[in-house]
Protein backbone atom coordinates (compact mmCIF):
# COMPACT_ATOMS: atom_id res chain seq x y z
CA UNK A 1 0.00 0.00 0.00
CA UNK A 2 1.46 3.38 -1.05
CA UNK A 3 2.10 6.22 1.99
CA UNK A 4 -0.73 8.17 0.34
CA UNK A 5 -3.61 5.49 0.44
CA UNK A 6 -2.67 4.92 4.21
CA UNK A 7 -2.97 8.49 4.97
CA UNK A 8 -6.40 9.05 3.50
CA UNK A 9 -8.74 10.72 5.57
CA UNK A 10 -6.59 12.61 7.61
CA UNK A 11 -5.16 15.76 7.88
CA UNK A 12 -1.42 16.30 7.75
CA UNK A 13 1.48 18.05 6.50
CA UNK A 14 4.41 16.87 5.05
CA UNK A 15 7.42 18.41 6.96
CA UNK A 16 10.37 16.24 4.99
CA UNK A 17 10.44 14.85 1.40
CA UNK A 18 11.29 11.09 1.18
CA UNK A 19 11.69 7.68 -0.53
CA UNK A 20 8.43 6.51 1.12
CA UNK A 21 5.99 7.81 -1.40
CA UNK A 22 7.11 6.16 -4.34
CA UNK A 23 7.15 2.52 -2.27
CA UNK A 24 5.04 0.15 -1.02
CA UNK A 25 4.45 0.93 2.70
CA UNK A 26 4.90 -2.92 4.56
CA UNK A 27 3.81 -2.21 8.01
CA UNK A 28 2.17 1.05 10.36
CA UNK A 29 3.91 0.44 13.22
CA UNK A 30 3.82 2.12 17.13
CA UNK A 31 6.59 -0.35 18.81
CA UNK A 32 10.00 -0.33 17.59
CA UNK A 33 10.42 -3.87 19.08
CA UNK A 34 8.56 -4.57 15.89
CA UNK A 35 9.77 -2.59 13.27
CA UNK A 36 10.59 -4.03 9.69
CA UNK A 37 11.82 -2.41 6.70
CA UNK A 38 10.13 0.39 4.60
CA UNK A 39 7.01 0.55 7.16
CA UNK A 40 5.14 3.63 8.79
CA UNK A 41 6.38 4.24 12.47
CA UNK A 42 3.95 6.69 14.18
CA UNK A 43 5.03 8.52 17.38
CA UNK A 44 2.57 8.19 20.41
CA UNK A 45 2.74 10.33 23.66
CA UNK A 46 2.45 7.71 26.49
CA UNK A 47 1.69 8.08 29.76
CA UNK A 48 5.46 6.78 30.85
CA UNK A 49 7.03 7.48 27.08
CA UNK A 50 6.57 9.59 24.11
CA UNK A 51 8.07 7.60 21.45
CA UNK A 52 9.06 10.73 19.50
CA UNK A 53 12.15 10.03 21.31
CA UNK A 54 12.68 6.82 19.51
CA UNK A 55 11.67 7.79 16.49
CA UNK A 56 15.59 7.73 14.81
CA UNK A 57 15.76 4.33 16.41
CA UNK A 58 12.33 3.89 14.78
CA UNK A 59 14.49 4.61 11.35
CA UNK A 60 17.79 2.66 11.99
CA UNK A 61 15.57 -0.19 12.33
CA UNK A 62 13.70 0.00 9.38
CA UNK A 63 11.06 2.99 9.12
CA UNK A 64 10.92 4.97 5.77
CA UNK A 65 8.18 7.21 7.31
CA UNK A 66 7.05 8.51 10.45
CA UNK A 67 4.27 10.11 11.52
CA UNK A 68 4.44 12.98 13.98
CA UNK A 69 2.66 15.22 16.36
CA UNK A 70 5.44 17.75 16.96
CA UNK A 71 9.37 17.84 14.43
CA UNK A 72 11.33 15.69 15.26
CA UNK A 73 15.63 16.18 15.19
CA UNK A 74 18.21 14.53 12.87
CA UNK A 75 16.03 12.61 10.65
CA UNK A 76 17.93 11.40 7.66
CA UNK A 77 17.08 13.07 4.63
CA UNK A 78 15.04 10.00 2.58
CA UNK A 79 13.00 9.78 5.12
CA UNK A 80 9.29 11.14 5.03
CA UNK A 81 8.20 12.80 7.54
CA UNK A 82 4.04 13.55 7.91
CA UNK A 83 2.96 15.57 10.89
CA UNK A 84 -0.43 15.21 12.22
CA UNK A 85 -2.76 17.11 15.29
CA UNK A 86 -3.24 13.83 16.75
CA UNK A 87 -0.97 10.91 16.34
CA UNK A 88 -3.24 8.30 18.34
CA UNK A 89 -5.87 8.97 15.68
CA UNK A 90 -3.85 8.84 12.87
CA UNK A 91 -2.80 5.58 13.72
CA UNK A 92 -6.61 4.36 14.10
CA UNK A 93 -7.74 5.74 10.60
CA UNK A 94 -4.41 4.49 9.10
CA UNK A 95 -5.05 1.14 10.46
CA UNK A 96 -8.43 1.24 9.34
CA UNK A 97 -6.73 1.69 5.53
CA UNK A 98 -3.96 -0.72 6.02
CA UNK A 99 -6.40 -3.73 6.44
CA UNK A 100 -9.28 -2.50 3.95
CA UNK A 101 -12.22 -0.78 6.69
CA UNK A 102 -13.06 -4.63 7.84
CA UNK A 103 -15.05 -2.78 10.59
CA UNK A 104 -17.53 -2.37 7.52
CA UNK A 105 -17.41 -5.71 6.08
CA UNK A 106 -19.69 -6.46 9.72
CA UNK A 107 -22.42 -5.51 12.50
CA UNK A 108 -20.50 -3.98 15.30
CA UNK A 109 -22.09 -3.51 19.29
CA UNK A 110 -19.86 -1.95 21.41
CA UNK A 111 -20.47 -2.35 25.16
CA UNK A 112 -19.54 0.22 28.12
CA UNK A 113 -19.82 0.71 31.98
CA UNK A 114 -18.07 0.48 35.05
CA UNK A 115 -19.45 -3.08 35.55
CA UNK A 116 -20.91 -5.90 33.36
CA UNK A 117 -19.29 -5.37 30.40
CA UNK A 118 -17.81 -8.90 29.59
CA UNK A 119 -20.85 -10.56 30.91
CA UNK A 120 -22.72 -8.25 28.65
CA UNK A 121 -20.59 -9.32 24.99
CA UNK A 122 -20.49 -13.20 26.30
CA UNK A 123 -24.44 -13.15 26.57
CA UNK A 124 -24.65 -11.10 23.24
CA UNK A 125 -22.14 -13.37 21.61
CA UNK A 126 -23.81 -16.38 22.93
CA UNK A 127 -27.74 -15.23 21.53
CA UNK A 128 -25.91 -13.95 18.32
CA UNK A 129 -24.13 -17.96 18.17
CA UNK A 130 -27.55 -19.78 18.90
CA UNK A 131 -28.94 -17.71 15.99
CA UNK A 132 -26.48 -18.55 13.51
CA UNK A 133 -24.14 -15.67 13.24
CA UNK A 134 -20.42 -16.18 13.59
CA UNK A 135 -19.72 -13.88 16.51
CA UNK A 136 -15.95 -12.17 17.06
CA UNK A 137 -15.31 -10.73 20.80
CA UNK A 138 -12.86 -8.49 21.92
CA UNK A 139 -12.98 -7.84 25.75
CA UNK A 140 -10.90 -7.92 29.14
CA UNK A 141 -10.67 -11.89 29.02
CA UNK A 142 -9.12 -11.32 25.55
CA UNK A 143 -10.28 -12.14 21.97
CA UNK A 144 -12.41 -14.40 20.14
CA UNK A 145 -12.83 -15.19 16.65
CA UNK A 146 -15.77 -17.86 16.52
CA UNK A 147 -14.50 -20.80 19.29
CA UNK A 148 -10.61 -20.17 18.72
CA UNK A 149 -9.06 -17.49 21.43
CA UNK A 150 -6.32 -14.62 20.67
CA UNK A 151 -4.68 -13.39 23.37
CA UNK A 152 -4.71 -9.29 24.29
CA UNK A 153 -3.41 -6.83 26.34
CA UNK A 154 -6.07 -4.60 27.06
CA UNK A 155 -9.99 -4.52 27.45
CA UNK A 156 -10.23 -1.72 24.31
CA UNK A 157 -6.67 -3.40 22.59
CA UNK A 158 -4.76 -0.38 20.71
CA UNK A 159 -6.26 0.78 17.73
CA UNK A 160 -3.94 -1.28 15.15
CA UNK A 161 -4.54 -4.70 16.88
CA UNK A 162 -8.74 -3.94 16.96
CA UNK A 163 -8.54 -3.63 13.07
CA UNK A 164 -5.76 -6.40 12.77
CA UNK A 165 -8.68 -8.58 14.78
CA UNK A 166 -11.51 -7.15 13.18
CA UNK A 167 -9.36 -8.07 9.74
CA UNK A 168 -9.12 -11.62 11.52
CA UNK A 169 -12.67 -11.77 11.96
CA UNK A 170 -14.23 -10.63 8.91
CA UNK A 171 -11.49 -13.31 6.62
CA UNK A 172 -12.56 -16.14 8.97
CA UNK A 173 -16.18 -15.26 8.12
CA UNK A 174 -17.70 -13.73 11.43
CA UNK A 175 -20.81 -11.10 10.70
CA UNK A 176 -20.87 -9.77 14.17
CA UNK A 177 -17.95 -8.45 16.11
CA UNK A 178 -19.34 -7.72 19.89
CA UNK A 179 -16.72 -5.71 22.04
CA UNK A 180 -15.94 -3.75 25.46
CA UNK A 181 -15.21 -0.38 24.84
CA UNK A 182 -13.55 0.96 27.83
CA UNK A 183 -13.20 4.77 29.09
CA UNK A 184 -9.03 4.17 28.44
CA UNK A 185 -9.86 3.01 24.94
CA UNK A 186 -12.43 5.63 24.42
CA UNK A 187 -10.04 8.80 25.60
CA UNK A 188 -6.92 7.21 23.82
CA UNK A 189 -8.62 7.16 20.64
CA UNK A 190 -8.47 3.19 20.07
CA UNK A 191 -11.73 3.05 18.70
CA UNK A 192 -11.30 6.27 16.37
CA UNK A 193 -12.74 6.50 13.11
CA UNK A 194 -15.34 3.50 13.81
CA UNK A 195 -19.06 3.78 13.83
CA UNK A 196 -20.71 0.91 15.96
CA UNK A 197 -24.04 -0.57 14.86
CA UNK A 198 -25.36 -0.33 18.63
CA UNK A 199 -23.29 0.71 21.90
CA UNK A 200 -24.92 -0.13 24.97
CA UNK A 201 -24.15 1.83 28.50
CA UNK A 202 -24.42 -0.26 31.52
CA UNK A 203 -23.41 2.10 34.81
CA UNK A 204 -21.18 3.92 36.40
CA UNK A 205 -19.44 3.93 40.01
CA UNK A 206 -16.13 5.72 41.33
CA UNK A 207 -13.97 2.69 39.82
CA UNK A 208 -11.14 4.06 37.76
CA UNK A 209 -10.48 6.93 39.38
CA UNK A 210 -6.63 6.90 40.36
CA UNK A 211 -3.32 8.94 39.00
CA UNK A 212 -3.34 5.55 36.76
CA UNK A 213 -6.42 6.05 35.11
CA UNK A 214 -8.65 9.00 35.26
CA UNK A 215 -8.05 12.01 37.08
CA UNK A 216 -12.04 12.81 37.96
CA UNK A 217 -15.53 11.43 37.85
CA UNK A 218 -16.22 14.06 35.23
CA UNK A 219 -13.24 12.98 32.75
CA UNK A 220 -14.47 9.90 33.26
CA UNK A 221 -18.00 10.30 32.41
CA UNK A 222 -17.08 12.04 29.58
CA UNK A 223 -15.25 9.36 28.26
CA UNK A 224 -17.86 6.53 28.34
CA UNK A 225 -19.96 8.95 26.41
CA UNK A 226 -17.73 9.28 23.29
CA UNK A 227 -19.27 6.08 22.06
CA UNK A 228 -22.94 7.44 22.13
CA UNK A 229 -21.37 9.94 19.10
CA UNK A 230 -20.20 7.18 17.41
CA UNK A 231 -22.48 4.53 17.31
CA UNK A 232 -26.40 4.71 15.26
CA UNK A 233 -28.31 3.38 18.26
CA UNK A 234 -27.50 3.95 21.74
CA UNK A 235 -29.12 1.13 24.01
CA UNK A 236 -28.52 2.92 27.67
CA UNK A 237 -29.59 1.38 31.31
CA UNK A 238 -32.18 4.11 32.31
CA UNK A 239 -31.90 3.68 36.06
CA UNK A 240 -27.98 4.98 36.37
CA UNK A 241 -28.41 7.91 37.58
CA UNK A 242 -25.58 9.45 35.17
CA UNK A 243 -27.75 8.28 32.13
CA UNK A 244 -28.00 12.06 31.23
CA UNK A 245 -24.57 12.99 31.62
CA UNK A 246 -23.73 9.71 29.06
CA UNK A 247 -26.14 10.86 26.64
CA UNK A 248 -24.45 14.72 26.38
CA UNK A 249 -23.43 15.28 23.00
CA UNK A 250 -25.06 12.30 21.78
CA UNK A 251 -25.29 12.02 18.09
CA UNK A 252 -27.13 8.63 17.72
CA UNK A 253 -30.83 7.36 18.21
CA UNK A 254 -31.50 6.32 21.80
CA UNK A 255 -33.51 3.45 23.55
CA UNK A 256 -33.24 2.94 26.88
CA UNK A 257 -34.10 -0.16 29.51
CA UNK A 258 -34.44 -0.72 33.37
CA UNK A 259 -37.02 -1.35 36.01
CA UNK A 260 -37.94 2.80 36.14
CA UNK A 261 -41.63 3.77 34.44
CA UNK A 262 -39.19 6.03 32.02
CA UNK A 263 -37.52 3.18 30.57
CA UNK A 264 -38.45 2.29 26.92
CA UNK A 265 -38.23 -1.67 28.03
CA UNK A 266 -39.10 -2.05 31.73
CA UNK A 267 -38.79 -5.00 34.03
CA UNK A 268 -42.48 -6.09 35.37
CA UNK A 269 -41.42 -9.34 36.89
CA UNK A 270 -38.91 -11.05 38.71
CA UNK A 271 -38.02 -14.07 40.39
CA UNK A 272 -35.15 -16.77 41.52
CA UNK A 273 -33.90 -19.91 40.05
CA UNK A 274 -32.42 -22.57 41.87
CA UNK A 275 -31.61 -26.23 40.84
CA UNK A 276 -28.94 -28.92 41.36
CA UNK A 277 -25.70 -26.65 40.05
CA UNK A 278 -27.63 -24.09 38.95
CA UNK A 279 -28.62 -20.54 39.34
CA UNK A 280 -30.37 -17.75 37.64
CA UNK A 281 -32.77 -15.60 37.20
CA UNK A 282 -36.35 -15.08 35.32
CA UNK A 283 -37.58 -11.78 34.21
CA UNK A 284 -40.52 -10.13 32.03
CA UNK A 285 -40.45 -7.04 30.64
CA UNK A 286 -43.00 -4.91 28.74
CA UNK A 287 -42.64 -1.83 26.03
CA UNK A 288 -40.35 -1.92 23.25
CA UNK A 289 -38.98 -5.41 23.79
CA UNK A 290 -41.68 -7.45 25.80
CA UNK A 291 -39.87 -11.09 26.61
CA UNK A 292 -40.08 -13.74 29.27
CA UNK A 293 -36.40 -14.27 29.54
CA UNK A 294 -34.36 -17.46 32.29
CA UNK A 295 -31.06 -16.04 32.54
CA UNK A 296 -28.00 -19.05 34.28
CA UNK A 297 -26.63 -16.39 36.43
CA UNK A 298 -28.03 -14.92 39.31
CA UNK A 299 -28.84 -11.49 40.62
CA UNK A 300 -30.19 -8.15 39.83
CA UNK A 301 -27.36 -6.78 38.17
CA UNK A 302 -27.79 -10.23 35.44
CA UNK A 303 -31.24 -8.59 34.55
CA UNK A 304 -29.78 -5.60 33.33
CA UNK A 305 -26.63 -6.97 31.46
CA UNK A 306 -29.45 -9.63 29.64
CA UNK A 307 -31.86 -6.87 29.01
CA UNK A 308 -29.21 -5.03 27.29
CA UNK A 309 -28.32 -7.60 25.18
CA UNK A 310 -31.52 -8.98 24.63
CA UNK A 311 -32.75 -4.92 23.22
CA UNK A 312 -29.76 -5.09 21.20
CA UNK A 313 -30.56 -8.35 19.51
CA UNK A 314 -34.20 -7.77 18.93
CA UNK A 315 -33.25 -5.01 16.73
CA UNK A 316 -31.16 -7.87 14.69
CA UNK A 317 -34.17 -9.91 14.64
CA UNK A 318 -33.34 -12.91 16.56
CA UNK A 319 -36.16 -14.75 17.72
CA UNK A 320 -37.33 -14.22 21.58
CA UNK A 321 -36.94 -17.98 21.52
CA UNK A 322 -33.38 -18.18 20.35
CA UNK A 323 -32.91 -15.22 22.71
CA UNK A 324 -34.31 -17.48 25.64
CA UNK A 325 -32.83 -20.54 24.50
CA UNK A 326 -28.59 -18.85 24.67
CA UNK A 327 -29.57 -17.27 28.03
CA UNK A 328 -30.66 -20.04 29.85
CA UNK A 329 -27.69 -21.78 29.04
CA UNK A 330 -24.70 -19.43 28.95
CA UNK A 331 -22.03 -19.71 32.09
CA UNK A 332 -19.31 -17.21 31.81
CA UNK A 333 -15.62 -17.17 32.95
CA UNK A 334 -14.95 -15.44 36.50
CA UNK A 335 -18.74 -13.83 36.38
CA UNK A 336 -20.38 -15.67 39.36
CA UNK A 337 -19.14 -19.15 38.52
CA UNK A 338 -19.40 -22.25 40.19
CA UNK A 339 -16.61 -25.22 39.92
CA UNK A 340 -17.86 -28.63 39.66
CA UNK A 341 -16.72 -30.16 42.57
CA UNK A 342 -18.81 -33.24 44.75
CA UNK A 343 -18.35 -31.09 47.80
CA UNK A 344 -21.33 -30.39 50.26
CA UNK A 345 -20.28 -27.02 50.21
CA UNK A 346 -20.35 -24.36 46.87
CA UNK A 347 -17.13 -22.33 45.52
CA UNK A 348 -17.97 -19.43 43.54
CA UNK A 349 -14.99 -17.22 41.51
CA UNK A 350 -16.25 -14.08 40.92
CA UNK A 351 -14.59 -10.73 39.52
CA UNK A 352 -16.16 -8.24 42.13
CA UNK A 353 -13.42 -5.65 43.56
CA UNK A 354 -15.06 -2.79 44.70
CA UNK A 355 -17.79 -2.49 47.08
CA UNK A 356 -20.40 -1.85 44.84
CA UNK A 357 -19.51 -4.70 43.07
CA UNK A 358 -19.16 -6.83 46.07
CA UNK A 359 -22.51 -5.97 47.58
CA UNK A 360 -24.51 -6.57 44.43
CA UNK A 361 -23.05 -10.14 44.52
CA UNK A 362 -23.70 -11.18 47.78
CA UNK A 363 -26.75 -9.67 48.02
CA UNK A 364 -27.53 -12.04 45.45
CA UNK A 365 -26.48 -14.98 46.39
CA UNK A 366 -27.82 -14.44 49.86
CA UNK A 367 -31.46 -14.90 47.78
CA UNK A 368 -30.44 -18.48 47.38
CA UNK A 369 -30.17 -18.95 51.15
CA UNK A 370 -26.65 -20.32 51.57
CA UNK A 371 -25.71 -21.48 55.44
CA UNK A 372 -22.61 -19.67 55.75
CA UNK A 373 -20.82 -17.09 53.24
CA UNK A 374 -17.08 -17.55 53.46
CA UNK A 375 -15.55 -14.64 51.20
CA UNK A 376 -11.50 -14.69 49.90
CA UNK A 377 -10.51 -11.26 48.86
CA UNK A 378 -7.61 -9.43 47.44
CA UNK A 379 -7.67 -6.68 46.06
CA UNK A 380 -5.11 -5.85 43.07
CA UNK A 381 -2.40 -3.49 43.25
CA UNK A 382 -1.20 0.21 41.42
CA UNK A 383 -5.28 0.96 41.22
CA UNK A 384 -7.15 3.36 43.37
CA UNK A 385 -6.95 2.86 47.36
CA UNK A 386 -10.13 4.51 48.23
CA UNK A 387 -12.41 1.16 47.21
CA UNK A 388 -10.38 -1.54 49.67
CA UNK A 389 -11.79 -0.22 52.42
CA UNK A 390 -14.96 0.06 51.10
CA UNK A 391 -14.85 -3.94 50.01
CA UNK A 392 -13.31 -4.47 53.39
CA UNK A 393 -16.94 -2.51 54.70
CA UNK A 394 -18.78 -4.44 52.68
CA UNK A 395 -17.10 -7.87 53.51
CA UNK A 396 -17.17 -7.56 56.83
CA UNK A 397 -21.43 -6.65 56.73
CA UNK A 398 -22.16 -9.35 54.69
CA UNK A 399 -19.65 -12.71 55.11
CA UNK A 400 -19.47 -15.00 58.12
CA UNK A 401 -15.91 -14.82 57.63
CA UNK A 402 -13.90 -12.87 54.97
CA UNK A 403 -10.17 -13.92 54.44
CA UNK A 404 -7.94 -11.34 53.20
CA UNK A 405 -5.53 -11.93 50.80
CA UNK A 406 -3.40 -11.62 47.58
CA UNK A 407 -4.56 -10.95 44.23
CA UNK A 408 -1.93 -9.18 42.28
CA UNK A 409 -0.39 -6.21 44.00
CA UNK A 410 2.15 -5.33 41.36
CA UNK A 411 4.18 -3.12 42.56
CA UNK A 412 2.47 -2.10 45.61
CA UNK A 413 3.42 -3.70 49.08
CA UNK A 414 1.24 -6.14 50.06
CA UNK A 415 0.89 -5.17 53.58
CA UNK A 416 0.20 -1.71 52.33
CA UNK A 417 -2.99 -3.32 50.14
CA UNK A 418 -4.23 -5.90 52.91
CA UNK A 419 -3.87 -3.22 55.43
CA UNK A 420 -6.13 -0.47 53.28
CA UNK A 421 -8.65 -3.39 53.45
CA UNK A 422 -8.22 -3.55 56.79
CA UNK A 423 -9.82 -0.32 57.64
CA UNK A 424 -13.31 -1.01 55.97
CA UNK A 425 -12.88 -4.20 58.03
CA UNK A 426 -12.65 -2.59 60.88
CA UNK A 427 -15.33 -0.21 60.94
CA UNK A 428 -17.75 -3.88 60.88
CA UNK A 429 -17.93 -6.28 64.03
CA UNK A 430 -17.59 -9.08 60.85
CA UNK A 431 -14.72 -11.86 62.07
CA UNK A 432 -12.00 -12.05 59.50
CA UNK A 433 -8.39 -13.29 59.08
CA UNK A 434 -5.36 -12.24 57.30
CA UNK A 435 -3.67 -14.84 54.94
CA UNK A 436 -1.37 -13.48 52.31
CA UNK A 437 -0.63 -16.47 50.74
CA UNK A 438 -3.38 -17.16 48.11
CA UNK A 439 -3.32 -20.54 47.87
CA UNK A 440 -3.56 -20.78 51.45
CA UNK A 441 -5.99 -18.64 51.84
CA UNK A 442 -8.37 -20.53 49.99
CA UNK A 443 -7.70 -24.00 50.98
CA UNK A 444 -7.96 -22.68 54.48
CA UNK A 445 -11.59 -21.15 53.33
CA UNK A 446 -12.50 -24.99 51.76
CA UNK A 447 -11.03 -26.73 55.00
CA UNK A 448 -13.81 -24.67 57.08
CA UNK A 449 -16.70 -24.86 54.85
CA UNK A 450 -19.67 -27.38 55.49
CA UNK A 451 -23.11 -27.99 53.96
CA UNK A 452 -24.92 -25.72 52.42
CA UNK A 453 -21.70 -23.41 52.91
CA UNK A 454 -20.18 -20.82 49.77
CA UNK A 455 -16.83 -20.26 49.84
CA UNK A 456 -17.15 -16.99 47.51
CA UNK A 457 -13.34 -16.27 45.75
CA UNK A 458 -13.69 -12.47 44.92
CA UNK A 459 -11.77 -10.72 43.35
CA UNK A 460 -9.32 -12.60 40.47
CA UNK A 461 -12.43 -13.76 38.35
CA UNK A 462 -11.22 -14.71 34.69
CA UNK A 463 -7.89 -13.88 35.47
CA UNK A 464 -4.84 -16.97 35.53
CA UNK A 465 -1.74 -15.41 37.33
CA UNK A 466 -0.88 -13.27 40.04
CA UNK A 467 0.86 -10.13 39.06
CA UNK A 468 3.74 -9.57 41.86
CA UNK A 469 6.78 -7.20 40.86
CA UNK A 470 6.28 -7.15 37.06
CA UNK A 471 6.14 -11.17 36.92
CA UNK A 472 3.07 -12.89 36.34
CA UNK A 473 3.03 -16.43 38.10
CA UNK A 474 0.45 -19.25 37.20
CA UNK A 475 -2.41 -18.87 39.28
CA UNK A 476 -6.01 -20.46 37.73
CA UNK A 477 -8.46 -20.44 40.46
CA UNK A 478 -10.23 -23.09 39.23
CA UNK A 479 -7.00 -25.47 38.98
CA UNK A 480 -5.98 -24.18 42.10
CA UNK A 481 -9.91 -25.04 44.03
CA UNK A 482 -9.68 -28.81 41.97
CA UNK A 483 -6.19 -29.48 43.54
CA UNK A 484 -7.16 -28.01 47.04
CA UNK A 485 -10.20 -30.02 47.47
CA UNK A 486 -8.12 -33.03 46.21
CA UNK A 487 -5.71 -32.91 48.98
CA UNK A 488 -8.44 -32.14 51.34
CA UNK A 489 -10.26 -35.10 51.02
CA UNK A 490 -6.59 -36.85 50.93
CA UNK A 491 -5.85 -35.32 54.42
CA UNK A 492 -9.13 -36.78 55.76
CA UNK A 493 -8.76 -40.22 54.65
CA UNK A 494 -5.24 -40.13 56.06
CA UNK A 495 -6.52 -38.45 59.76
CA UNK A 496 -9.38 -41.31 59.47
CA UNK A 497 -6.85 -43.94 59.01
CA UNK A 498 -4.76 -42.82 61.78
CA UNK A 499 -7.83 -42.51 63.97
Amino acid sequence: MKLKDLLCGLEYEVLQQGKAAEEEIADVIYDTRKMVDHSVFVCIRGAKLDSHTLALQAVERGASALVVETPVEKIPAGVTVVQVKNSRIALALMAANYYGHPAEKMKLIGVTGTKGKTTTTYLLKAILENAGHKVGLIGSIGALIGSESVHTINTTPESYEIHKLFHQMAEAGCDYVVMEVSSQGLMLHRTAGITFDVGIFLNISRDHISPWEHQSLEEYLHCKSLLFRQCRLGILNRDDEKTDQILEGHTCEVETFGYSKEADTRVVGYETVKAPGYMGVHFTTTGTHAVSVTVGSPGKFTVYDALAAVCACDHFGVSIAGINKALHDVRIRGRVETIDIPAPYSVIIDFAHDGIGISSLIDALKQYQPNHIIAVFGSDGNRTRIRRADAGEILGNNADLTIVTSNSPRFEPLEQINADIKVGLDRTSGKYEIIPDRRTAIKHAMSLAGKDDLVLLIGKGHWDYEDINGVKYPFDERVVVKELYAELQQEKAEKAKKD
